[in-house]
Protein backbone atom coordinates (compact mmCIF):
# COMPACT_ATOMS: atom_id res chain seq x y z
CA UNK A 1 0.00 0.00 0.00
CA UNK A 2 1.15 3.76 0.15
CA UNK A 3 1.30 3.87 3.55
CA UNK A 4 3.54 0.86 3.30
CA UNK A 5 5.76 2.33 0.80
CA UNK A 6 5.89 5.95 3.16
CA UNK A 7 6.76 3.64 6.16
CA UNK A 8 9.72 2.38 4.25
CA UNK A 9 11.44 5.53 3.51
CA UNK A 10 10.60 6.77 7.41
CA UNK A 11 11.82 4.74 10.05
CA UNK A 12 10.08 7.12 12.57
CA UNK A 13 6.31 6.42 11.09
CA UNK A 14 7.78 2.40 10.62
CA UNK A 15 7.60 2.01 14.47
CA UNK A 16 4.45 3.13 14.74
CA UNK A 17 1.00 1.00 14.91
CA UNK A 18 -1.72 2.00 12.71
CA UNK A 19 -4.08 3.87 15.81
CA UNK A 20 -0.34 5.71 16.73
CA UNK A 21 -0.63 7.41 12.96
CA UNK A 22 -3.99 7.70 13.25
CA UNK A 23 -3.65 9.85 16.03
CA UNK A 24 -0.45 11.84 15.49
CA UNK A 25 0.05 11.90 11.76
CA UNK A 26 -1.89 14.71 9.62
CA UNK A 27 -2.57 14.87 5.52
CA UNK A 28 -1.70 12.02 3.12
CA UNK A 29 -0.21 9.52 5.66
CA UNK A 30 -3.37 10.22 8.13
CA UNK A 31 -5.90 10.06 5.31
CA UNK A 32 -3.84 6.47 4.19
CA UNK A 33 -3.90 5.03 7.78
CA UNK A 34 -7.33 6.40 8.67
CA UNK A 35 -8.76 4.46 5.92
CA UNK A 36 -7.19 1.11 6.20
CA UNK A 37 -8.24 1.39 9.69
CA UNK A 38 -11.94 2.49 8.73
CA UNK A 39 -12.22 0.04 5.83
CA UNK A 40 -10.86 -3.10 7.98
CA UNK A 41 -13.14 -1.97 10.78
CA UNK A 42 -16.25 -1.66 8.42
CA UNK A 43 -15.35 -5.49 6.94
CA UNK A 44 -14.97 -7.33 10.86
CA UNK A 45 -18.60 -4.69 11.70
CA UNK A 46 -20.24 -7.68 8.78
CA UNK A 47 -20.32 -11.08 9.03
CA UNK A 48 -22.87 -13.80 7.04
CA UNK A 49 -25.39 -14.62 9.41
CA UNK A 50 -25.28 -11.32 11.17
CA UNK A 51 -27.94 -8.86 11.33
CA UNK A 52 -30.70 -9.21 14.17
CA UNK A 53 -30.69 -6.99 17.40
CA UNK A 54 -27.76 -7.65 19.94
CA UNK A 55 -27.61 -9.66 23.28
CA UNK A 56 -25.58 -9.16 26.21
CA UNK A 57 -23.98 -6.00 27.12
CA UNK A 58 -24.29 -4.43 24.02
CA UNK A 59 -27.76 -4.62 24.04
CA UNK A 60 -28.12 -3.53 27.92
CA UNK A 61 -25.82 -0.64 26.82
CA UNK A 62 -27.71 0.35 23.58
CA UNK A 63 -31.11 0.70 25.58
CA UNK A 64 -29.29 2.08 28.22
CA UNK A 65 -28.26 5.19 25.78
CA UNK A 66 -31.22 5.08 23.14
CA UNK A 67 -33.82 3.91 24.95
CA UNK A 68 -34.81 1.19 23.14
CA UNK A 69 -32.62 -0.79 19.95
CA UNK A 70 -35.58 0.40 17.48
CA UNK A 71 -34.19 4.16 18.31
CA UNK A 72 -30.90 3.68 17.99
CA UNK A 73 -31.29 1.62 14.99
CA UNK A 74 -33.54 4.48 13.84
CA UNK A 75 -30.47 7.42 14.35
CA UNK A 76 -28.09 5.55 13.43
CA UNK A 77 -29.82 4.89 10.02
CA UNK A 78 -30.73 8.44 9.44
CA UNK A 79 -26.85 8.93 10.38
CA UNK A 80 -25.84 6.81 7.41
CA UNK A 81 -28.55 7.83 4.88
CA UNK A 82 -28.42 11.55 5.83
CA UNK A 83 -24.67 11.92 5.48
CA UNK A 84 -23.54 14.31 3.33
CA UNK A 85 -20.72 13.49 0.68
CA UNK A 86 -18.43 10.48 1.57
CA UNK A 87 -17.72 9.28 5.09
CA UNK A 88 -18.66 7.06 7.77
CA UNK A 89 -21.14 6.19 10.51
CA UNK A 90 -20.31 4.79 14.09
CA UNK A 91 -21.20 3.43 17.00
CA UNK A 92 -19.09 4.47 19.41
CA UNK A 93 -18.44 4.52 23.20
CA UNK A 94 -17.86 7.87 24.81
CA UNK A 95 -15.92 6.80 27.67
CA UNK A 96 -16.17 10.08 29.01
CA UNK A 97 -20.19 9.74 29.42
CA UNK A 98 -20.03 6.23 29.29
CA UNK A 99 -22.96 6.03 26.58
CA UNK A 100 -22.80 4.79 23.60
CA UNK A 101 -23.72 7.47 20.60
CA UNK A 102 -23.80 7.54 16.81
CA UNK A 103 -20.97 9.52 15.28
CA UNK A 104 -20.22 10.30 11.75
CA UNK A 105 -16.73 11.14 10.54
CA UNK A 106 -16.22 12.87 7.03
CA UNK A 107 -13.71 11.43 4.57
CA UNK A 108 -11.25 9.14 6.04
CA UNK A 109 -12.16 10.92 9.05
CA UNK A 110 -11.74 8.38 12.33
CA UNK A 111 -13.40 8.52 15.78
CA UNK A 112 -9.52 6.88 16.88
CA UNK A 113 -8.76 11.29 16.78
CA UNK A 114 -11.20 11.76 19.69
CA UNK A 115 -9.62 10.55 22.93
CA UNK A 116 -12.62 9.08 24.30
CA UNK A 117 -14.17 7.65 21.30
CA UNK A 118 -13.89 4.01 21.57
CA UNK A 119 -15.55 2.58 17.87
CA UNK A 120 -18.13 -0.63 17.55
CA UNK A 121 -19.66 -0.46 14.69
CA UNK A 122 -19.13 0.94 11.36
CA UNK A 123 -21.08 1.45 8.06
CA UNK A 124 -19.37 2.82 5.03
CA UNK A 125 -21.60 5.50 3.20
CA UNK A 126 -18.92 6.45 0.63
CA UNK A 127 -20.74 6.14 -2.59
CA UNK A 128 -18.27 3.20 -3.46
CA UNK A 129 -19.47 0.79 -0.69
CA UNK A 130 -23.03 0.72 -2.60
CA UNK A 131 -23.59 2.11 -6.33
CA UNK A 132 -23.06 -1.64 -7.54
CA UNK A 133 -25.54 -2.91 -6.13
CA UNK A 134 -27.44 0.00 -4.93
CA UNK A 135 -26.83 2.78 -7.24
CA UNK A 136 -27.28 5.78 -5.51
CA UNK A 137 -30.10 4.35 -3.12
CA UNK A 138 -28.16 4.74 0.09
CA UNK A 139 -31.25 4.21 2.02
CA UNK A 140 -31.72 0.84 0.58
CA UNK A 141 -27.50 -0.10 1.01
CA UNK A 142 -28.24 0.82 5.35
CA UNK A 143 -31.14 -1.08 5.33
CA UNK A 144 -29.25 -3.94 3.86
CA UNK A 145 -26.38 -3.03 6.42
CA UNK A 146 -28.41 -4.08 8.90
CA UNK A 147 -29.02 -7.60 7.81
CA UNK A 148 -25.49 -8.48 8.23
CA UNK A 149 -24.43 -6.21 11.38
CA UNK A 150 -21.72 -8.51 13.52
CA UNK A 151 -23.10 -8.06 17.15
CA UNK A 152 -20.21 -10.35 18.30
CA UNK A 153 -17.65 -7.58 16.99
CA UNK A 154 -19.45 -5.11 18.87
CA UNK A 155 -19.63 -6.97 21.99
CA UNK A 156 -15.94 -7.50 21.40
CA UNK A 157 -15.00 -3.68 20.88
CA UNK A 158 -17.00 -2.76 24.08
CA UNK A 159 -15.12 -4.99 26.45
CA UNK A 160 -12.15 -4.20 25.10
CA UNK A 161 -12.83 -0.27 25.50
CA UNK A 162 -14.06 -1.44 29.04
CA UNK A 163 -10.79 -3.14 29.36
CA UNK A 164 -8.72 0.05 27.99
CA UNK A 165 -10.99 2.49 30.35
CA UNK A 166 -9.90 -0.15 33.50
CA UNK A 167 -6.41 0.05 33.03
CA UNK A 168 -6.31 3.48 32.73
CA UNK A 169 -8.28 3.91 35.98
CA UNK A 170 -5.23 1.91 37.81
Amino acid sequence: TKLNAAAQTNAALARKTIEEIIKTEKGPVFNLAAQIFNHTFYWESMCPNGGGEPTGKVADEIKASFGSFAKFKEEFTNAAVGHFGSGWAWLVKDTASGKLKVYQTHDAGCPLTEPTLKPLLACDVWEHAYYLDYKNDRAAYVQAFWNVVNWKHAENCLWRSELVRFRSDL
